[in-house]
């Protein structure tokens, strides 16, 4: 069955994501042709725009790999995040109504329960698209009323080369990190809710210094 390139797109971000596709791996336009049914040039359409959103490297000659995980630039992505979650957020305190608040609610909610089944369970594995896609909403969500397309967008495509670099390095996803990331995520929402700007920059640096 011929899959759209939208389609092929968002599910090569999932596994680049996810670490399903192993940093460093090299990605063959012939053999993806196949697993997805089109032809080889939809697919190396696919991996260059992967490559612009910094998940693949391309090389002529070479070819394209996924993009490799280092401390090095974890720590960039994650300095780079925070600089716009915590702008993105404050803008959105100042301009969102009733609705972002109930948006935000939900996300979380949705967010909550995958990570208290993951930390019950003590096994990420199952559970790694479902949270991805959840953790990205809520905090796609916090940002929501910057006012801001432009932030966003570049949002992004930060979050999802954030998330590449610290699934690709993280070893410990035990039950002790989802408690402490479950903690987390309600610090910010909490200080969201109530507009504290101070609070929830503190909150999101704290949510994300272990990446540093």
């Amino acid at each position: 069955m011929r899959v759209e390139t939208p389609e092929i797109f968002a599910d090569l971000q999932r596994k680049l994501m996810t670490a399903e596709l192993q940093p460093g791996e090299k990605l063959k336009p012939s053999e993806l042709q196949g697993f997805y049914g089109c032809s080889a040039n939809t697919v190396r359409d696919v991996l260059l725009r992967l490559s612009k959103v910094g998940l693949v490297e391309f090389e002529m000659q070479r070819g394209f790999r996924v993009r490799a995980s280092t401390p090095e630039r974890r720590g960039d992505v994650t300095r780079f995040r925070i600089l716009l979650e915590q702008e993105g957020a404050r803008l959105s305190m100042l301009n969102g109504g009733v609705g972002w608040e109930a948006r935000l609610t939900a996300a979380h909610h949705k967010l909550r329960h995958i990570e208290s089944q993951i930390a019950r369970s003590e096994d990420v594995v199952p559970f790694m698209g479902l949270w991805s896609d959840a953790e990205l909403e809520f905090h796609e969500t916090l940002i929501s009323s910057c006012g801001s397309p432009i932030l966003r967008e570049t949002y992004g495509d930060i979050y999802v080369q954030f998330r590449q670099q610290m699934v690709g390095l993280e070893r410990d996803f035990g039950s002790n990190y989802f408690h402490s990331i479950i903690a987390e995520h309600q610090a910010i929402l909490d200080a969201a809710l109530v507009r504290d700007i101070e609070a929830c920059r503190t909150a999101i640096y704290d949510h994300l210094k272990r990446n540093l």
